[in-house]
């Protein structure tokens, strides 16, 4: 049994030390404090918070180093003492010592990090579909390291496989797109000629990830993660940017919408809008998430250094598929001009300082659609050699105030 004298006379230890390191605002450390603000929570909201620890890092490394010594009674002993609800301290008796070790790395620094203004770090995605599964890899990478960032922002292929960052199912992508590969009831020309959609709306959408390889709705919904996708409206041709924190029906439509590119897709009806590739409207979404507050970024290109992306050559074939909504034409039109627009405001950021650019040192060897396992695979690796590769330079971007 743990005493609450003891959680708390550890709490003041703590307070003390940690007041030594660098100025942070002590009232959020204080019990009373800190408590009045959990309990105001409902109960969905408490489970987030809890579950936040799975996914919190400390940013400082020296703080890191200094927590990581503590004892194992000692690192659950301060969360008793901060959050005295039963619900959760039944929860916390679950965890294993690496998350109890994260459980104390949540309360003392993901609430600084929140409350004292410390930039936000996000992970911006961009498309490219098959190409993806490079991001994938790195991706992988990043979650087995548990590196895990504030927010992500996925263009078409980024949010169909960046949705399992925030639900944190490293190696699900490559899975299912390996197992399904050849599957017609998945993608191919019979569900485009059938269903009007390359990749199966229905079954690539919704059968998958509820029948044959389970995405964790409650991981994803328990996570403080914030995800968006991005998609364009075909009446407007202007890109919607829409926040995921519920993992339903609903969600899958939004991530399929992102997705759904042009003339192999069907136009998506949700929410009143029809919907497309959100790469036509916003291919790397960098300065769009800088404005929602996120001005430390992670961006996760898929073509090498130098690429300029051309007019697309399809063209008259869009014209004829899209006729009816005319807005749609003109942003596909002048689409490479946006994407090379925004190729040098990723470069100026970089230069900066405020964003890290991970891409490949060379074209991908793999089309917007692949039935082929092995390429596929191929295609994953070079992604997590590149994800180890960068794994110290994306641990000290993360780690700068």
């Amino acid at each position: 049994m743990i005493k609450k004298n003891q959680g708390d006379r550890f709490l003041n230890e703590t307070i003390k030390w940690i007041s030594l390191q660098k100025p942070v605002p002590l009232i959020l450390f204080r019990t009373s404090d800190l408590r009045s603000k959990v309990l105001t929570f409902d109960n969905k909201n408490k489970k987030r918070l809890f579950c936040f620890v799975l996914f919190s890092l400390i940013r400082t490394s020296d703080l890191r180093s200094k927590v990581l010594l503590l004892e194992n009674t000692q690192i659950y002993l301060v969360f008793y003492s901060l959050i005295r609800t039963s619900d959760l301290r039944s929860k916390v008796l679950t965890l294993d010592n690496k998350n109890k070790k994260r459980l104390f790395c949540f309360v003392l620094f993901s609430l600084i990090r929140t409350f004292a203004g410390v930039m936000k770090i996000g992970l911006v995605l961009e498309g490219g579909a098959m190409r993806g599964l490079f991001t994938c890899g790195i991706m992988d990478v990043m979650m087995e390291n548990s590196l895990c960032p504030d927010g992500i922002i996925g263009v078409s292929a980024g949010a169909a496989f960046g949705c399992n960052y925030k639900s944190h199912q490293p190696g699900r992508a490559i899975r299912y797109n390996k197992r399904f590969a050849r599957d017609p009831r998945y993608s191919g020309l019979r569900s485009l000629l059938t269903s009007g959609d390359y990749f199966n709306a229905e079954f690539a959408y919704h059968i998958v990830p509820t029948q044959y390889d389970l995405f964790d709705d409650a991981s994803f919904e328990s996570s403080p993660m914030e995800f968006f996708v991005v998609c364009t409206d075909v009446e407007t041709g202007l890109a919607v940017y829409q926040r995921l924190d519920r993992s339903d029906a609903e969600a899958y439509d939004w991530i399929r919408a992102s997705a759904s590119m042009p003339l192999a897709s069907k136009v998506v009806r949700l929410a009143g809008r029809k919907l497309l590739d959100g790469g036509v409207s916003d291919s790397i979404p960098l300065q769009q998430f800088e404005r929602m507050g996120y001005r430390h970024n992670i961006v996760i290109l898929t073509q090498p250094l130098g690429y300029q992306k051309q007019h697309n050559p399809l063209m008259p074939l869009m014209r004829i598929g899209l006729r009816k909504y005319p807005r749609m034409i003109e942003a596909m039109d002048n689409r490479h001009l946006m994407y090379n627009a925004q190729l040098e405001y990723v470069a100026e950021a970089e230069h900066a300082g405020r964003c890290l650019v991970i891409r490949p040192d060379e074209k991908l060897p793999i089309g917007h659609v692949c039935h082929d396992p092995d390429l596929m695979q191929r295609i994953y690796d070079l992604g997590r050699e590149m994800g180890e590769r960068c794994l110290s330079d994306i641990r000290q971007f993360m780690a700068q105030p």
